[in-house]
């Protein structure tokens, strides 16, 4: 299954982080793809659903997420149906001395036709979550 990592480090408190990034639509301003997210049930926590619309190689991809994980200040979890893939993200958090590190982890799970493209996969996804961790690492460093 593809997935991708990265990690940013910025001067921020954890708490901080934590709320910017727990509140999944932000990922409006930190996700490059991220055209929209709006929460659809709940408030924040497990159980909380949001409708992504992404903008990939030029068409637009919707995807549900549900939290499955909240673990405040340090573990957010959601898994994500796109209809032909399965997505799942985890992000989590770490202070020390007085900066945060953010680990942002993504996996893919290509379901039917989708599968004859993974083996296509790894190079796009290295690439998009290079702009990911750049624009996370920004948005954070201004919070």
């Amino acid at each position: 299954m593809p997935s991708v990592e990265r990690t940013v480090t910025v001067s921020q408190p954890i708490q901080k982080v934590w709320d910017y990034l727990s509140d999944f639509r932000n990922s409006e301003e930190w996700d490059p793809p991220s055209v929209s997210t709006e929460r659809t049930s709940g408030d924040g926590g497990v159980g909380t659903t949001y409708h992504n619309v992404s903008k990939l190689l030029g068409s637009e991809q919707e995807v549900d997420y549900t939290v499955t994980k909240f673990e405040e200040p340090h573990t957010f979890q959601l898994e994500g149906d796109a209809g032909s893939i399965q997505l799942l993200d985890t992000i989590t958090c770490e202070e020390s001395d007085g900066h945060t590190s953010v680990t942002y982890h993504a996996e893919f799970d290509p379901q039917g036709a989708a599968k004859l493209a993974e083996p296509l996969m790894p190079a796009g996804l290295k690439v998009l979550a290079d702009k990911v961790a750049a624009s996370m690492e920004e948005h954070l460093s201004r919070l």
